[in-house]
């Protein structure tokens, strides 16, 4: 190192040192490499460089309690808010110390409210203040204290209603109709004040629901989508409160409405997919669900189940565009990359790049046996390819395949097989008894 480094070195190291920003990095730096000691070290010098500052006192109060020593970090406290009585965050601290430490020190837990009391006179209407008293108040029983403190709260800010309203819940039981009156005229009013407040709207909605007031609740919902068009959320909500007042028609509006606006809305997806499978409407209930399944993603089988739906339904090209999201999420399923190269092959749009798709199904299957809709259509690829017998071969293996049940599908793979037999001028008996069982199976 050169003369001029260590002179240089030499004049900055102190300026460094006087600074408690620099301190604390270091001591959280030496916390991360476990050296205790060394952190609370720079924590003690950068809080003597800087005694007013909260985050230090807290940082060496809880050393102090980690040693047991439970008055020098109420010691920390109480100094700090002696030299800062306008700080109401200090205020705070200082009087969360006393709750957290004085746990059966009637003394401690006393000072603790007069603390709180004394700087809520010095700042009428501080939220943070109210709301601590209020629950120190509840917890203890104390209800006329907690009564006379929830009055204070503001009419028509939306976090005191909520304030006041949970308050209220420890207090009071469910069936007092005065209490729940002044719960109602809190909302109300800093509804009326604030009706585009989605945290307000959305408690106060609920609020109303739990305590049997649908309607009432779904016109809290009303307003504030009026008031805020942009909030999603609460329009979602909005339409299954509508669905669960059956209110249908209202119900799916608001939901299409999310829909059109965020395609990919997830629970006005599955509210109105499971709204129109309740109604007997498959068409409507496979779409919503198809699109669920391709904003949120979904099990193998969950793909499969609906993409059956549609192939049954005759509508192939849904069912390809539902597995290429479903083979893309679980590119190691081969039921999936099998049900993809069927669908693809159905698909009159994309019905000649099928082949490819059923090679690489096959390669992946590994010991698993395709099922009978695999080999039909596979079979056909085949054809196309001018290999007829190993075409023939899958016919067979899947006639053999198809359950008792599907009597329809095995009669068209009967008459399938017949019709290759018929083209290659071949077997002419046996193609006549096949299309003699596909007729027993299904008749004409």
């Amino acid at each position: 190192m050169n003369k001029v480094s260590v002179v240089v070195m030499t004049m900055v190291s102190p300026l460094l040192a006087a600074d408690p920003r620099v301190e604390y990095a270091m001591g959280v730096r030496a916390e991360e490499r476990g050296d205790d000691a060394a952190a609370q070290t720079a924590f003690e010098k950068a809080w003597k460089l800087d005694p007013q500052a909260l985050p230090l006192v807290r940082k060496l109060a809880e050393y102090r309690l980690a040693a047991n020593d439970r008055a020098g970090a109420v010691k920390l406290y109480r100094d700090l808010a002696q030299g800062a009585p306008e700080r109401t965050d200090v205020q705070l601290a200082y009087a969360s110390i006393l709750e957290q430490t004085g746990h059966g020190d009637a003394v401690a837990q006393k000072l603790a409210v007069e603390i709180l009391e004394k700087t809520l006179e010095k700042h009428p209407g501080d939220l943070t203040l109210i709301s601590r008293l209020l629950t120190i108040f509840r917890t203890r029983g104390e209800m006329d204290k907690a009564m006379t403190l929830m009055e204070q709260l503001p009419d028509s800010d939306p976090q005191a209603a909520e304030i006041y309203a949970s308050t209220a819940r420890g207090l009071f039981k469910g069936d007092d109709i005065v209490a729940r009156d002044r719960v109602d005229r809190r909302y109300l009013t800093a509804l009326q004040a604030h009706p585009e407040d989605a945290g307000l709207a959305r408690a106060a909605s609920e609020y109303f629901r739990t305590t049997g007031r649908p309607d009432d609740a779904i016109r809290i919902l009303s307003d504030h989508v009026k008031a805020a068009p942009w909030s999603l959320d609460l329009r979602t909500r909005l339409g299954v409160l509508l669905f669960s007042a059956k209110r249908d028609a209202e119900g799916e509006a608001a939901l299409k409405e999310v829909v059109d606006i965020r395609p990919k809305s997830e629970l006005a997806l599955q509210s109105l997919a499971k709204f129109h499978r309740l109604k007997g409407n498959e068409k409507e209930a496979r779409h919503y669900g198809a699109e669920l399944l391709k904003a949120r993603g979904g099990s193998p089988r969950e793909f499969v189940i609906l993409a059956d739906e549609f192939l049954a339904a005759g509508d192939p090209r849904a069912a390809r565009l539902l597995l290429e999201k479903g083979v893309f999420d679980h590119p190691s399923r081969p039921e999936l990359a099998m049900k993809l190269a069927v669908a693809t092959r159905l698909d009159p749009e994309t019905k000649s790049k099928a082949g490819r798709l059923f090679r690489e199904a096959e390669a992946a299957m590994g010991d698993m046996k395709p099922d009978a809709a695999f080999l039909m259509e596979s079979a056909d690829c085949l054809l196309e390819e001018g290999q007829s017998k190993a075409a023939e071969e899958r016919m067979r293996t899947a006639i053999r395949s198809f359950p008792p049940e599907q009597k329809k599908e095995t009669a068209a793979a009967l008459r399938r097989l017949a019709g290759l037999w018929d083209r290659e001028n071949r077997n002419a008996e046996a193609a006549k008894a096949l299309k003699q069982r596909a007729d027993a199976l299904d008749p004409p």
